[in-house]
């Protein structure tokens, strides 16, 4: 079975839902939102790399190997 994930506006959601019921297709609606501690770590990335705190891939594995 293939799931979809749509993100309608209110009025095409009414319309998708009416749609998916007289087709006998089941459904279910959710509003899954991420943990808050997820989002604060998004945010302090986003913030992170407006500030230029950013490093190269290569930079970040050679300060990797150099903590063993």
């Amino acid at each position: 079975m293939e799931s979809l994930i749509i993100h309608p506006t209110k009025e095409q959601e009414k319309a998708i839902i009416a749609f998916l019921e007289a087709m006998h297709v089941p459904f279910e609606k959710r509003n899954d939102l991420l943990p808050n501690h997820v989002i604060a770590g998004i945010e302090k990335g986003l913030k992170d790399v407006k500030d230029g705190k950013t490093m190269s891939f290569n930079e970040f594995k050679h300060r990797r190997s150099s903590l063993r």
